[in-house]
């Protein structure tokens, strides 16, 4: 038995394993692919559904509703309500991202040394290295190539070299990507390496089962020590899984702390030091038809302003998506719909110093999070550095989407002044968060922290956190690859294995009785 659909049960259902891994996304699927390849036998449990490459909509909005958590309508509260997106399908946000590929920053990892030097011998800037080698190679990231980049990524790569930027092509997990521009639906051409079809399908290989279509809704412990979690299928049956050794959660910086708070696990900073990166975004109008639909989804980015907390990259969105965030209504809204072909938007995610928390309203998870004055005023930067970038790429004009401000900007002086006197609240700017992280931070002190170097909770042996909720805080940068890793050696502490390096696979029979 490989997989499970949770669909087709209907009744109580129990199942065991070694391990059980709640989530499959980039963290779930490199812990599962871990476990198995180190002989352990390996249950992963997913909330959402399994999508073939042949089943992901056209439409945008159809996307949105199957394949995203609450039809990609989550919203942080807080001074600036802010969307924020996750996947809710095997791979979790995987198969639906722009397939942006970064390593560990050095920089950031030095942070957190500086914060926590145990941290140093726990986790090897070293060994990460090897294991992200590794990553890289199992995932295919390589550059964007210009055949395939599209006008909306060259052009961003004329207008940072005009203005002096660093920039480059994105690195990103594909294989002979065709440039359909629908990474974000899904491709529908199998060509992304997303996790369910590399990390995951490595697991199943090695003797790993899937549940999906299954709800955990408590991690069971007993006596002091996890023994197993309890869910819902999608058919209405309980799902009941026993781990004979350890359970896993990797189920997202907000999914996870929301599971260990319904588990009674409340002890500590559980929800707390919410952090992420919020973007805002620009869009402008050029007299050559751009097609910003086409090529590859996220193919260039800016990291000149990396230091700022500032990174840019250009976007990609379905046709639904992009006639949505045109101005105008009636014949207004029409002209703006007949020159779709020649608009395009651009990104500036923020490293954000602001925190966040999560906690549980009626049993489901709330975030709140609220940006600080110096997060807005990287807002106000971001914006006036794409502007400026749109105009020296060849736009007629520029749309920065900020409430109380000039709707269409033709000048670098109006740009400048939208820096410098801009609105101050949040809420004047159209942003949306995708990166989230810290709230079941590591470390070694109990009273400001959730799980410990080993990654083990402290008030539940055998339980284990292993996605970016881990993070002592964002990373600035795209994090599928270094949620991978991290989760790599999350599992093999729960093993107690103490080699850094990747194991020789091993084959297994079943990986759950």
């Amino acid at each position: 038995m490989k997989r499970v659909d949770g669909r087709d049960v209907r009744a109580s259902h129990e199942l065991s394993a070694d391990v059980v891994v709640v989530g499959s996304g980039p963290a779930g699927s490199a812990a599962a692919r871990e476990l198995a390849r180190l002989g352990a036998t390996v249950l992963v449990l997913e909330e959402g559904r399994w999508f073939e490459s042949g089943e992901f909509p056209l439409s945008s909005f159809d996307s949105m509703i199957t394949a995203y958590r609450d039809m990609s309508a989550s919203v942080v509260v807080g001074r600036a309500p802010t969307p924020f997106v996750q996947g809710k399908m095997v791979g979790g946000s995987s198969p639906i991202n722009g397939a942006i590929c970064w390593r560990m920053p050095r920089d950031v990892y030095d942070e957190w040394v500086t914060a926590e030097p145990a941290l140093a011998d726990a986790l090897p800037f070293d060994a990460l290295e090897r294991t992200l080698d590794e990553l890289d190679a199992r995932l295919g990231v390589a550059p964007t190539e210009p055949a395939i980049a599209g006008a909306k990524n060259l052009l961003l790569a004329r207008g940072a070299e005009a203005l002096g930027l660093e920039h480059r092509p994105i690195r990103r997990n594909v294989s002979a990507c065709e440039g359909l521009g629908r990474c974000m639906q899904g491709c529908p051409s199998g060509r992304k390496q997303s996790v369910d079809a590399t990390l995951l399908a490595d697991a199943e290989r090695a003797g790993a089962v899937v549940a999906s279509s299954v709800e955990v809704t408590r991690v069971v412990v007993e006596r002091g020590r996890a023994t197993g979690v309890v869910g819902r299928a999608a058919g209405g049956g309980q799902v009941t899984a026993r781990a004979r050794r350890a359970v896993i959660v990797a189920a997202s910086a907000v999914q996870s702390p929301a599971l260990l708070m319904k588990s009674g696990l409340s002890r500590g900073p559980v929800g707390h030091h919410f952090q992420c990166h919020p973007g805002v975004s620009m869009a402008g109008r050029f007299p050559e038809p751009v097609r910003m639909w086409e090529g590859a989804t996220q193919g260039h980015e800016v990291i000149g302003l990396r230091r700022e907390r500032l990174k840019f990259e250009a976007l990609g969105f379905g046709l639904a998506v992009i006639a949505s965030r045109l101005p105008g209504v009636g014949r207004a809204f029409s002209r703006e719909v007949a020159a779709l072909a020649h608009q395009l938007d651009w990104g500036a995610a923020v490293r954000a110093e602001a925190e966040g928390r999560v906690r549980l309203l009626a049993g489901r998870p709330v975030v709140t999070f609220t940006p600080t004055a110096r997060d807005v005023a990287r807002y106000r930067r971001g914006l006036r550095v794409m502007g400026e970038m749109m105009l020296a790429a060849g736009a007629d004009h520029v749309s920065p989407g900020v409430k109380g401000f000039a709707p269409r900007v033709t000048t670098v002086r109006e740009l400048r002044e939208l820096e410098a006197r801009g609105p101050t609240s949040p809420a004047a700017y159209t942003a949306a968060i995708t990166h989230m992280f810290g709230t079941c931070r590591m470390g070694r002190r109990r009273a400001d922290s959730v799980v410990g170097l080993d990654f083990q909770h402290h008030d539940a042996a055998g339980l284990f956190v292993a996605d970016s909720s881990v993070f002592p805080s964002n990373l600035g940068v795209n994090p599928q690859v270094p949620i991978m890793a991290v989760a790599t050696h999350a599992a093999r502490r729960a093993l107690g294995a103490a080699d850094p390096a990747p194991p020789a696979p091993t084959t297994r029979r079943r990986a759950l009785t």
